[in-house]
C-alpha cells in the first residue's frame, strides 16, 4: 500500500525522518516500516482535516496510534 504522505518538501523530509526514529526507539516491538507509514499518514490525515501538521501535533497523534498497535496485540500464549 503506497504511503500517503509526500516527502519531498524541503524541511519535511527532516521532520520526518527524525520523528520517525525518535518514535521507532521508542517502540521498539514494532518494524521501523511501520511506524515511518504511521508517522506519514498522522501528517497526511492532519493536513487533510485542515490541521496545520507541526512535529509536536504529529509526534502527538502518531504516538497514540502505536499505542494502541502495541496494546491492540493479543497476550502471547501459555505452553499446555
Amino acid at each position: 500500500m503506497p504511503v500517503l504522505a509526500i516527502r519531498s518538501v524541503s524541511g519535511t523530509t527532516t521532520f520526518h525522518d527524525s520523528l520517525s526514529s525518535r518514535l521507532a526507539a521508542e517502540f521498539r516491538t514494532l518494524p521501523p516500516g511501520t511506524v515511518d507509514r504511521c508517522v506519514a499518514d498522522v501528517r497526511a490525515c492532519t493536513e487533510h482535516l485542515g490541521v496545520e501538521a507541526t512535529p509536536e501535533v504529529v509526534e502527538r497523534v502518531a504516538r497514540e496510534h502505536l499505542l494502541a498497535i502495541v496494546n491492540s496485540a493479543p497476550p502471547p500464549r501459555s505452553p499446555r
